[in-house]
């Protein structure tokens, strides 16, 4: 599980800058919470494509999470690169307002959903490509709102454990008070990521290293030492959210299908 910071952060910047480039980009914009990982794509993005080609977006829910805005607030200060703060409360609260519901979760993807049709409309706006901020743990077991936070153009920190993110904030320069925050998906006051999860990051990185990264069955993780209902919990959430890491099926009918047989990549000769 451990990583080279200084090498994976070479070739994330890399990455970042031929992939915008491929698609035609310069610049990239994304979803600034203050949490851990929005903030570590930052850091990336500033490095890759420069401060003045990096626009951060805050998207504060009225004043639920004050503390949360001051910290990506800290964060531009630190990078210093282009920023704006867009309250989505009105917009949230005119959709509940008619159709309303006393839901956390209906209203907590809502927001999520809210956020990345701004970050859409900014991407228009900017021309520039949506950096995506879920870490290989949350889309591994779904932990992310379709078409919300887990939408994007491009995914600098999608094959980083959360574990893996914490190491490479130490060696990006990440703030401290930023590194020790209690991961949250920011959906209602109180509301916590292991919390809601029913584990630690560290107890579920290292049940999916042993499922996905060695590629053991569920009996073997439980026989080297791990804890059965960890084991089959984590196992679980892979299973029932593969819908949110595949494009929706499309049945075949002709000779040739987009995401069956034909996979026309980019890059080809013109």
């Amino acid at each position: 599980m451990k990583i080279n910071p200084e090498f994976v952060t070479s070739v994330i910047t890399k990455f970042i800058r031929e992939e915008l480039n491929k698609f035609g980009f310069n610049r990239a914009v994304l979803g600034l919470s203050g949490g851990l990982d929005s903030t570590v794509c930052a850091f990336l993005a500033v490095r890759a494509l420069g401060q003045d080609n990096v626009l951060t977006l805050i998207m504060p829910y009225g004043q639920t999470f004050p503390q949360d805005v001051e910290d990506a607030k800290a964060v531009v200060s630190l990078l210093q690169c282009r920023a704006m703060i867009i309250d989505i409360q009105p917009m949230v609260d005119a959709y509940f307002h008619r159709y309303p519901t006393d839901n956390p979760v209906l209203k907590g993807n809502k927001m999520a959903r809210e956020r990345m049709a701004i970050l859409y409309d900014f991407s228009a706006r900017e021309k520039a490509l949506i950096l995506g901020t879920s870490n290989k743990t949350e889309l591994l077991i779904g932990y992310g709102t379709i078409h919300g936070d887990m939408a994007c153009g491009l995914n600098p920190i999608g094959d980083l454990y959360k574990t893996q993110i914490r190491q490479l904030a130490i060696w990006l320069g990440v703030p401290e008070k930023i590194r020790n925050k209690v991961p949250t998906a920011g959906l209602w006051p109180g509301q916590t990521d292991e919390g809601e999860i029913g584990l630690t990051y560290e107890e579920i990185d290292k049940i999916l290293f042993e499922l996905v990264d060695l590629r053991r069955s569920r009996q073997e993780v439980i026989a080297s030492g791990f804890d059965p209902k960890k084991v089959n919990l984590v196992w679980e959430m892979i299973k029932r959210s593969e819908f949110k890491r595949r494009m929706p099926p499309i049945i075949k009918l002709s000779s040739r299908t987009v995401g069956h047989d034909f996979l026309y990549p980019y890059d080809w000769d013109k």
